[in-house]
């Protein structure tokens, strides 16, 4: 009856004692990783390759992604600010919306979806290749040359597609006030500048970034650990795509705490 009544515990105590253990790897490889990008040589020709993949190839998704949401969003807050008359407000509700949380986040969970899951499917297959040990045999840092390039360009290309995203989003809140609630340009505009600050899109940027510099350690380190053949590639990617999401929306929490107290 005693380890009837203790299994529970036992497996309960097992799975946290495992997720700690987890977090305490990740945060020595995120250690390590920042050390390396302080070291030379910088690669430049691997972070240009990174930027292009990370930032260029993803800016598709967000232009579009983004437009709709503005639209949407633009939609349903018109719609509740017409019951008050105070359809003229779509746009700076809209603006706050997005440069302070829709944007960095949205545009996280879909960098973490495209590039992050196809950068831990990548790894994990040159892992399971034996193509890292390969490259450690012929005294080349793995770090470096693949870590690396892949974190400075994802911290670099974040707040640049969080940026397009937040262009797209006002101009589908645009939309959606002009054609649909009949509010005129020169509202629309004065009231985005009178209650968007620059505070507001600095406060989005900096969860860009952060959000940029863990999606690709996330992506690297579940690629980097990936075992078990063909089947260990799938499940390491899925789990770098679910680790991806839920750290990003930790980290969300935490920032905006941080911004509210300050």
């Amino acid at each position: 009856m005693v380890r009837v009544l203790a299994q529970p515990v036992t497996l309960l105590g097992a799975f946290f004692l495992r997720r700690i253990i987890g977090l305490g790897a990740f945060l020595i490889f995120l250690r390590q990783a920042l050390a390396e990008v302080c070291r030379r040589p910088l690669r430049l020709d691997r972070i240009f390759i990174q930027l292009e993949f990370i930032g260029i190839k993803s800016l598709l998704i967000i232009v579009i992604t983004g437009f709709f949401v503005g639209a949407v969003f633009g939609l349903q807050v018109g719609s509740i600010f017409s019951i008050f008359s105070a359809e003229s407000l779509t746009g700076s509700a809209t603006g706050l919306a997005l440069t302070r949380e829709l944007a960095p986040l949205i545009t996280a969970f879909l960098i973490a979806g495209r590039a992050g899951s196809a950068i831990t499917a990548e790894l994990a297959a040159m892992k399971v290749n034996e193509q890292i040990d390969a490259m450690e045999a012929m005294g080349v840092n793995p770090l470096s040359y693949l870590v690396k390039p892949l974190l400075i360009a994802s911290t670099v290309m974040m707040p640049l597609l969080c940026i397009f995203f937040i262009l797209l989003g006002m101009i589908g809140s645009y939309v959606s006030a002009l054609f649909i609630f009949d509010v005129s340009e020169g509202i629309f505009r004065e009231k985005v500048l009178e209650f968007i600050v620059m505070q507001d899109v600095i406060a989005g940027l900096v969860k860009a970034v952060f959000f940029g510099l863990v999606i690709a350690t996330v992506a690297c380190n579940c690629g980097l650990h990936a075992r078990g053949g063909a089947r260990g590639i799938g499940e390491a990617t899925t789990t770098g795509v679910v680790t991806n999401l839920l750290s990003v929306l930790c980290l969300d929490v935490l920032i905006t705490w941080i911004q509210v107290s300050t």
